[in-house]
């Protein structure tokens, strides 16, 4: 393997091994010390890789948002039918998926957003990055429902992405409180009777 392969496959290793451990304790809650013992690796070598411990952070946020890119784009390729298909799909995800779980419980956003706001401003940026990219994609998702007739043309796809998307943090967020998805199953039927057509 060339010196710059075996440099960058450590660098990864550092970033994928240490995820469990923020999604479990949250950033300020995993040291250093904690970090390199699970990683295997040398405080020199974790500095080599990383200026900092929020260095750390901000690297581990950026690739976190790039795979739930990925992630979602990659569930909306094997969802069949509509864009509402598509995006209910989506929130089913939050609630259960039969290879990672469910999205909500491993959700870095989720675990990290209060805390990191106010402790970095480099992380926040990152993260709030990371909330826009993905509202801007289920806008995109319901414009293209709204043209092919499966999402309501009275909704403003924008604002709905954003209500949406505050709805599901915060269900997550009373799920990891009582233990309990119900707050996640309500959250998939309210966005379900969003997403319906005006009665006369």
């Amino acid at each position: 393997m060339k010196r710059s392969s075996k440099s960058e496959a450590t660098r990864q290793h550092i970033l994928d091994t240490s995820f469990p451990l923020v999604l479990q304790k949250g950033f300020v809650g995993v040291g250093l010390q904690e970090i390199l013992k699970a990683c295997d690796v040398p405080k020199g070598s974790f500095y080599h890789y990383f200026a900092s411990k929020e260095a750390f952070g901000c690297a581990l946020l950026e690739q976190y948002i790039s795979d739930y890119k990925d992630q979602v784009e990659q569930l909306w390729q094997l969802t069949d039918g509509s864009a509402y298909a598509r995006l209910m799909a989506l929130w089913q995800a939050w609630i259960e998926d039969p290879i990672r779980g469910g999205w909500a419980e491993n959700c870095l956003i989720v675990k990290l957003a209060a805390e990191v706001s106010d402790l970095s401003e480099d992380m926040r940026q990152i993260l709030n990055f990371g909330v826009n990219k993905l509202t801007e994609r289920v806008a995109a998702l319901l414009i293209e429902g709204q043209q092919e007739g499966s999402i309501p043309t009275h909704i403003q796809p924008v604002k709905m992405a954003q209500v949406m998307y505050q709805l599901w943090l915060g269900a997550a967020l009373l799920a990891k409180l009582a233990q309990d998805k119900a707050p996640l199953h309500l959250a998939l039927e309210t966005t379900h009777n969003l997403l319906q057509p005006i009665k006369d």
